[in-house]
Parts: structure tokens; sequence; C-alpha cells
């Protein structure tokens, strides 16, 4: 059997700062970054896992994931496949790596990024993409999978097990559906802070064109040009005539919109702020911007903040907005408690925040519980192609609904990884479908040779024509 002899670990970067990509009211300088690891064996087979950052800072993260993979060096395949729970918590466990989270920070992301290379390797082994993997687990074995230290008082594995066992027979008519009409996704590339109105026109009118029917803007840095780019927004997605040829308004009454604050066209804008604000400051802004009628204000304030979040969600409910986050979240503890203070309408998993497919798990469990649909944080580079893999999970194996939920869709940086995402014409995520592709993260290496930090040919060019 397999054994982990070794690792190769990268920071690649990419100069999307140039452009404006991924600005916002907080992060107004992103260089989209990913911290990559290849889980290597005595075999053929490998692992390939990464965590995104925004540029400086990577190669920190990058140290933290030595360190962390240095844990499964020696470590027998098959035996941590057997049980991916107990893995989780034997990966998690170093007691002085511990000291500097715990389960929060550097050193999460870092274990995210082992975690997730894991899970990649399991796939590859089995020859399955890996939402497939997970979905063909047992409940038992689903429930198995989990990360469960300190959410007892939220969920038991007891309570899982049920849940998922009352959804089980129905699981092949979820993947058939899924598989022919695509997962829903909402776009958010015409929607920067950096971009001009000219540009957020004309970016908006594609994503319509390729039906798309949920959009995300950024809010936060002046709420009159805020108000100003919503409405560009909404004259474009709710004018029939910007419809792809031959496809009719949704009806916003429907069951899959009601509650969404959508236009005549059905169509449904969000709008999100990265943590700009203080309490009440994000109380009164977002209630100067309900003409443009968004679902739900994302981030609103810092991610740690679960009562000031609930407190906003109780402000802004007479007003027909919701709240949502999680992209900041950084552990399944903060999920916990934003489920049972009734914080958040949406929850935001983040494929990289969070420590990995196991945690990811424990987190959608909770939400089904609480009956609080997951649109998963993507975007940046990679996350796109790692979150559709956790969105299928959840729909198939464990909340068994897909109808009011939307991943985010970035078109940024795809061309970089072997088995990118890809969108129908209907504006929704294909399904992943390359036995061989794994957690769909692998890197091309003339993608690393080029972008890698600080000496790979792009970036020594740069500082050739800089000096």
């Amino acid at each position: 059997m397999p054994k982990i002899t070794g690792f190769e670990v990268h920071d690649v970067r990419f100069p999307t700062s140039l452009t404006g990509d991924g600005t916002d009211a907080m992060n107004t300088d992103c260089d989209y970054s990913s911290a990559y690891i290849t889980l290597l064996t005595d075999s053929e087979l490998v692992g390939h896992g990464m965590t995104f950052t925004i540029g400086r800072g990577n190669d920190i993260v990058c140290m933290a994931i030595r360190e962390v993979a240095n844990r499964l060096i020696g470590k027998d395949t098959e035996e941590l496949f057997a049980d991916m729970g107990k893995t989780w918590e034997f990966m998690m466990s170093d007691p002085q790596l511990r000291w500097i989270g715990p389960e929060k920070g550097v050193i999460h992301i870092a274990t995210g990024a082992v975690n997730n290379a894991l899970w990649d390797m399991y796939a590859r082994s089995r020859q399955k993409p890996l939402w497939k993997l997970v979905v063909d687990f047992s409940p038992e074995e689903l429930v198995r999978s989990a990360a469960w230290r300190y959410i007892s008082d939220a969920i038991t594995k007891e309570e899982a097990l049920d849940m998922l066992k009352k959804i089980e027979s129905t699981k092949a008519e979820r993947e058939a559906k899924v598989r022919e009409i695509g997962y829903p996704a909402y776009v958010t590339s015409a929607g920067w802070l950096g971009y001009s109105d000219e540009k957020v026109a004309r970016l908006t009118k594609e994503a319509v064109a390729m039906g798309f029917n949920h959009f995300k803007m950024k809010v936060g840095a002046d709420q009159a040009n805020d108000l100003r780019r919503g409405k560009i927004i909404r004259s474009i997605i709710d004018d029939p005539q910007y419809l792809p040829a031959g496809t009719h308004p949704r009806d916003p009454n429907s069951e899959d919109l009601k509650g969404k604050n959508a236009g005549p066209t059905g169509s449904v804008l969000m709008i999100d702020a990265n943590q700009v604000w203080d309490v009440p400051q994000a109380i009164e802004y977002v209630k100067g911007l309900e003409e443009i009628k968004p679902w739900f204000i994302e981030e609103p304030t810092a991610p740690d903040d679960v009562l000031g979040h609930a407190a906003i969600r109780k402000a802004l409910k007479p007003h027909g907005i919701g709240v949502a986050t999680g992209e900041h979240a950084h552990n399944r503890m903060v999920f916990k408690q934003l489920l049972q203070a009734e914080a958040i309408d949406v929850c935001q998993i983040d494929s990289c925040r969070l420590a990995g497919v196991s945690e990811v798990i424990s987190v959608l469990l909770m939400s089904a519980k609480f009956g609080v649909p997951v649109c998963p944080h993507a975007g940046g580079v990679g996350l796109c192609e790692y979150v559709i893999h956790l969105s299928l999970i959840d729909y198939i194996a464990i909340s068994g609904t897909m109808e009011r939920n939307v991943l985010e869709f970035v078109d940024h940086l795809h061309e970089h990884f072997i088995t990118p995402c890809s969108i129908n014409s209907k504006g929704r995520y294909n399904v992943p479908t390359n036995p061989l592709e794994g957690y769909s993260i692998e890197m091309f290496q003339t993608s690393i040779a080029e972008y890698e930090w600080p000496n790979g040919s792009y970036w020594l060019s740069a500082k050739g024509k800089k000096a």
C-alpha cells in the first residue's frame, strides 16, 4: 500500500492587482495567490491541495503547510483513508502547532491545504472526482469523515446519521438531475469596486447573456456611488431585452426566488461589504441601499462578531434584506454560533478558510439541520474548482436541495488548472466528470514555473522591467 514519502510546496502569485480584479472596500490591492502543495508517495499516487491568499503572506502560509505536512510523512495512505475524520483529528493535534491557532489563522488554512491534498489523493486512488467519492459514501462513512469536536451542542453524530439516512434513497435521482442541468451559479465578476461604470455595464450584460440570474456587487466605500452602480446593474438585469434569445423571465414569486427581492425578470442582486463597517454603521448604510433591492448583505461587519451579525439581521429584516457571511469564518465553531444565534440567512463556506473537506462536511451538516442554505464563497484562484465539489456533496448527500442555493462564480485564472470548472449556457456549473481529476485543483507545471514567487519567469521579468 502506498505510503506518503514527501511533498512539494509552491508560492504561486498572480498579478491581478494590475487589472483591479478582486477589489472591494476592504481589499483594495489583491494579487490572487495559491499556497500550493503536492503530497508524494512511494508509488505514482499523488495529491494536490492549496489554500488561497491575496499576495503578501503567502510565503508564511507555505511555511506552515510544510510543518503540517511533515506530520503525514511515513503514513500508510489506506490507513488514513479508512477514517478521514480520525485522520483530520490527527492532523490538528500537534500540541505545539495547535498553540499558534488554535484552529484559526495561518495554521488553520495551512492545514486546510494539506487536508484538501489528502482528499484529492483519496479520490484519485478510487478514480472518482472528489464529489462522487463522498456522495457514494454510506451515511455512516460520511459521518465518520467529518470533524466533530466542539459541535455536539449543535448537532450530534446520531442526528446527522438520521438526517442522512432520510434522504439516502433519493441520492441517485438528485445526482442524475444535477448532471443534466448543472448547479446554480451567481456572478461577481461584474461588480468589483475598481471597475468603471462602463465596464460594470458591459460585464453585466455579458453575464445576463450567459444565462446568469443572480449577481453580486461590492459596496462599502461610498454609499452614493454604490447606489449609482447598483442602479446600473439593476437597469440591465431587470430589462427583458438583455435576456438570451428564447429565454423567458423567471417568476419572481416562485419558490426558488421567494424572499430574494427578485426583479421583473426574476433576477437577484446581492451586495458584499467585506467587513468594513461597525454594527450600527452597517445597519444605516444598508438601509440606504434598499432601493436596489438586495437579497442579502454579505460580510457587513467583523467575521467573528456573531452577535453583531444577529443584530444586523434583526434590524434589516423589516426592510426585506438578509445577511450572509462565512468567507472569513475561520472554523466550524464560528458557523455553529452563527446558526445558533440566528445571525445569518445564508451560510457561505470557504474551501480554504476551513481546514479542509472534513471540516466543511461538519458545517454542511449543521446548516442542513438548521435549514440555512449554503452558498459557498468562490472566485480567487482555485476556489471555483474546489467548491463545485462541495456544493454537489451538499445537494446530493446532505441537504437534498439546490433550488434556493447559488454558488459563486468568478471568471478568473481557470486556465491554470488541468481540469478547470466550467459554466453551461444556463449560467450553471457543469458537474466534474473526469475520474482522474480528484479535487480538480492540479495546476499546470508551466503556470507554477511562470508565477512562482519570487523567481518565476513572470516575476523575474517584472522586476527586470521595473529596474
